[in-house]
């Protein structure tokens, strides 16, 4: 029976969502560390666990790990195990941000070649911003 912690940590991750699987968990991981439901040091599940949790390949899982320990968001020690670094919330905040500027940059351009003026982009930015509180 997978463990239901660990499975809830990253969530269901399907080959039909957009993106790799890897990717997938990386982007998961990130949300859970950047809004603070993971802590500096928290212990994450080794590669084999998660794998048989999410159903997915042991090297699915490592490919993610080794992407956020380059991104210095998690650390590994020998014979101790995987967890998220002192600096992991801001890291992956970091990165989080720099996603929502390319977001934003890229839909700021579409409403200028659909033909939208600046007050028009930010009365529309004022409602999406409206909608969400």
């Amino acid at each position: 029976m997978p463990n239901d912690r660990k499975t809830f940590l990253v969530g269901p991750i399907s080959p039909a969502a957009p993106g790799p699987l890897y990717q997938q968990i990386v982007d998961r991981l990130k949300r859970e560390i950047s809004e603070g439901r993971l802590k500096p040091g928290a212990p994450l599940p080794s590669f084999r666990t998660l794998a048989e949790d999410l159903l997915v390949s042991v090297i699915t899982v490592k490919r993610a790990y080794e992407e956020l320990e380059r991104e210095e968001i998690i650390y590994r020690r020998q014979g101790l195990g995987t967890f998220v670094s002192e600096h992991g919330h801001n890291r992956s905040r970091e990165t989080k941000l720099n996603a929502a500027r390319k977001l934003l940059r890229e839909g700021f351009r579409e409403a200028a070649e659909a033909g939208l003026k600046p007050a028009d982009i930010l009365d529309i930015t004022r409602d999406i911003l409206k909608e969400k509180k």
